[in-house]
């Protein structure tokens, strides 16, 4: 049995690699082994039965509510181009520095990412915008290339996060799944909300990890980014400054601030998120009918997309768990040497490897459901480990030949600059989240001490 569910997960790995859909080939492949057990009388087809109610359970998970909700909110602000007045504005206080388009670049990533959390979107408006600007300047192509993958890329661990949102509902379930089947007895939760606490101050520290090595960079070799003259800076007053940088701001201290102080759940912060992303569209003149009709059907879309996954990974993880799977997963993880550190170092290590050829939600709803119910009954703390996988992941947007911000970034940046560049761009930035890696695992209380100031 435990030699059929490796035999799933294979398949389903190579039938990924052949370039079908991720949701048809999950559903497709645990049903074809479902009912070929079935027939064969070695799988319990009344654990398909189950299937209806599974789904009926994903439409109706209030959690998981937040995902078009902080879809519309970040494809409402690309719309209404505040990223656009983002980077002017950012740029005329740090362009006059040498390095300063670079630590603009990042800068405006952070608040993206806290206002937007849409990968493509951050990387295809600032590799429009701010590429063509830094190559001009003569900044080095892979540098700057690097630059923007990185910074499209912190959407993913700066809270509100939808990678955060399907991690936090996916670690729920596991751990939930460890209470009841594998002998682990606590009071304690865990929910969205607490990975958006957690992942904030190690999301903090990647930015500032990201301006660090863009300041050595400047200092060690300064012709590689040079400033940007005055009469390319643009002409911005103060109130103008102010008001560009302070309306995305409050933005997201209305949307972090209203979880933190328990105002409001990760669902409903996303819904006050949406509606302020409509009032400063509404405020800007851009909340017309045709922007409304482009940022529902662009919701739309992407919703379908997440929710189509998760039900073909629910009928995968239903069928892999009848073959038991799991439990041969939790054997195989309890026996390596080194106990919950070792099994989670081989965990950490795999999910990396598979960024390299494999999106981020299909390694959420393949490979989390079933390492993490296994690594939780193993005594790690579920807040700690899900934003552990959340930095881990976040290298897949950037590692060849998959990693989709070096797509999105190719699609918009000009023929000059080569492939390659791009490529060998993003390597220092990689280097930089394998090493908060290294530094979460080895302070937790990075990650943990704020869920617990928090919520104490």
């Amino acid at each position: 049995m435990a030699l059929i569910a490796g035999l799933i997960f294979a398949v389903v790995c190579l039938v990924l690699l052949a370039g079908y859909p991720v949701a048809f080939t999950l559903g497709g492949v645990a049903l074809l082994f479902g009912l070929g057990g079935a027939a064969a009388g070695a799988f319990p087809a009344g654990e398909l039965l189950a299937l209806p109610s599974r789904v009926f359970g994903i439409m109706t998970n209030e959690t998981l509510i937040a995902v078009p909700l902080f879809v519309f909110m970040g494809v409402m602000l690309e719309r209404s181009q505040i990223a656009r007045e983002l980077l002017e504005a950012t740029a005329a206080l740090f362009g006059r520095r040498r390095g300063g388009l670079g630590i603009t670049v990042v800068l405006v990533g952070a608040l993206l990412a806290a206002s937007t959390g849409i990968v493509g979107a951050t990387v295809v408006t600032m590799g429009l915008l701010a590429l063509p600007t830094m190559l001009r300047r003569g900044y080095d192509p892979a540098l700057a290339a690097g630059t923007i993958c990185a910074a499209g890329t912190l959407g993913q661990v700066i809270p509100p996060s939808i990678m955060l949102v399907l991690l936090g509902d996916v670690i729920a379930s596991a751990y939930q799944q460890a209470q009841s089947t594998m002998g682990v007895f606590s009071m304690q939760t865990v929910s969205v909300g607490d990975l958006f606490v957690g992942a904030l101050i190690p999301g903090l520290l990647t930015v500032a990890a990201y301006l660090l090595y863009l300041l050595f960079v400047a200092w060690r070799w300064p012709a590689t980014m040079p400033a940007v003259p005055d009469d390319e800076r643009g002409k911005h007053t103060g109130l103008v400054l102010i008001t560009r940088l302070l309306s995305p701001l409050a933005l997201i201290v209305a949307v972090l601030g209203s979880i933190m102080i328990g105002a409001a759940t990760p669902t409903e912060a996303a819904a006050i998120g949406a509606l302020g992303a409509m009032l400063l569209a509404a405020a800007r003149g851009r909340l017309g009918r045709t922007e409304l009709t482009a940022v529902t059907d662009r919701t739309a879309r992407l919703t379908s997309m997440v929710f189509m996954i998760l039900i073909g990974a629910s009928l995968f993880s239903l069928v892999f768990s009848a073959y038991g799977g799991d439990h041969a997963v939790h054997e195989l993880l309890d026996s390596l040497p080194g106990g919950a550190l070792g099994a989670m170092l081989v965990v950490m290590a795999a999910m990396f490897l598979l960024g390299f050829i494999l999106d981020f939600i299909e390694i959420t709803f393949v490979v989390v459901p079933i390492v993490a119910p296994a690594l939780l009954a193993m005594g790690l703390d579920p807040i700690w480990l899900g934003v552990m996988m959340a930095i881990n992941l976040q290298t897949s947007f950037l590692t060849p030949p998959f990693g989709f911000a070096l797509f999105y970034l190719r699609g918009v940046a000009p023929a000059s600059l080569e492939t390659g560049a791009i490529y060998r761009g993003v390597v220092p930035f990689i280097l930089i989240q394998l090493g908060m890696l290294g530094l979460l695992a080895a302070w937790p209380g990075l990650v943990t001490w704020l869920p617990g100031l928090v919520y104490r």
